[in-house]
């Protein structure tokens, strides 16, 4: 039986969320004011839950219900383990690269305004880039299999969207359009070397804005505050020539060393929030603190506090808009065509069976949660039962007991 954290987000959020709610409620989604109301009420009695009991010793627990909001730091085990079991079945013995597409300041704020368009743009021109770029003969030739997840925040829960690549080292021979030729063959990326970043970049870049000023074009875009003067043609004009002048920081990471390297990845990013209960340090006298790695000094820890409200309004920047994906597939892991195409794949490499490697791994369990069957958690010994169902708090229904 895991053990609560001595400081949790829900804490902050019960100290501080109700006056920034009160100052700036009018202007936050319906998602994010449900965000705060799931993770307040995540493994309390609001929810309900069920009453536990060992037949040996006696002891007794209760487990309240999860929320599960995706956004809450306690309701990611049992879901990212569910997740990590299908992914197991799609791995192939090939290296896999890790590719990061950052975006500048000024583009990130025109999504942090229209993040639903935002973030499905910028989810396409990284899949585009990686199709493109990897079917250029000067480069691989091949159609690779790529795993896309968004995240939108920095260590210190700053505004940062960006895009985690997952890319196969290799892929199934195509024609520039990314067409698989007629007799397929397995095409390897150089050993160590992906594709040229620089390469990626400006593909990335070009793309992208290309599409803003579509968008732009439809009437789809919407500003207000400092960029609310884009609403004129010239000004939006003069601001989407700028962002084509630096270069987009994109950049690869060194290649997985095998399947259990690339599980191990996924499990720690894809289902990741803004930040998790154990990076909490304090709240104390209206501020909080908690921990963050400072890239620029090599990952090197550092503290960082803020004020009960600014964190409330930072940690909610990274509510998403409701029913957005936020990890998807492309290329050869493409959902309609993902079974033909690795069992293809499979057969080129040799390989029917390269999900052996992760047989028996440890899965991430849902934390906070008591063993629903088997042995007491305190005695080890005796029985442990599920005895009575628990209504949530407020309900009529009296707790049925079932023992």
């Amino acid at each position: 039986m895991s053990e609560r954290p001595a400081l949790e987000v829900a804490d902050v959020f019960r100290a501080h969320a109700p006056a920034f709610l009160a100052r700036c409620g009018d202007s936050l989604s319906a998602e994010q004011r449900r965000a705060v109301r799931d993770v307040l009420a995540c493994r309390t009695a609001a929810l309900g839950g069920h009453a536990y009991r060992c037949d040996g010793c006696g002891y007794e627990d209760i487990s309240y219900n999860s929320c599960r909001n995706r956004h809450c730091p306690k309701c990611l085990g049992s879901q990212t383990a569910a997740w990590l079991r299908r992914e197991a079945s799609y791995l192939l013995p090939v290296p896999y690269y890790h590719v990061v597409f950052t975006l500048p300041p000024a583009v990130a704020m025109l999504l942090w305004q229209n993040r639903r368009l935002g973030y499905g743009l910028l989810f396409r021109a990284v899949q585009e880039t990686l199709r493109e770029v990897a079917a250029n003969p000067k480069h691989l030739g091949a159609a690779v299999g790529v795993l896309t997840v968004l995240h939108t925040w920095g260590q210190d829960l700053h505004y940062h969207p960006h895009i985690h690549a997952v890319v196969t080292g290799g892929g199934l021979a195509c024609d520039p359009s990314g067409r698989v030729v007629a007799t397929p063959r397995w095409v390897a990326c150089r050993p160590g070397f992906f594709l040229p970043v620089r390469v990626l970049s400006r593909v990335y870049r070009g793309k992208f804005l290309a599409w803003v000023r579509q968008a732009q074009a439809a009437g789809h875009w919407s500003f207000f505050g400092e960029l609310a003067g884009l609403g004129e043609p010239a000004a939006f004009a003069s601001w989407l020539a700028a962002q084509y002048r630096p270069e987009w920081v994109v950049y690869a990471k060194p290649p997985f060393g095998g399947p259990e390297q690339v599980l191990k990845y996924l499990a720690a990013y894809t289902h990741r929030v803004a930040l998790s209960n154990r990076r909490l340090v304090s709240l104390a006298g209206g501020r909080v603190t908690f921990t963050a790695k400072d890239y620029a000094a090599g990952g090197r820890r550092r503290v960082v506090t803020l004020s009960g409200e600014e964190f409330v309004r930072r940690w909610l920047q990274h509510v998403l808009p409701r029913g957005f994906v936020k990890i998807r597939h492309g290329g050869l892991l493409a959902n309609r065509s993902r079974a033909v195409k690795l069992a293809l794949c499979r057969s080129l490499l040799a390989v029917w069976a390269v999900v052996q490697v992760v047989v028996g791994m440890a899965w991430p369990a849902d934390p906070g949660t008591p063993a629903r069957a088997g042995r007491c958690p305190r005695c080890a010994e005796g029985p442990w039962r599920r005895v009575a169902e628990l209504a949530r708090a407020g309900d009529a229904a009296e707790p049925a007991d079932t023992s």
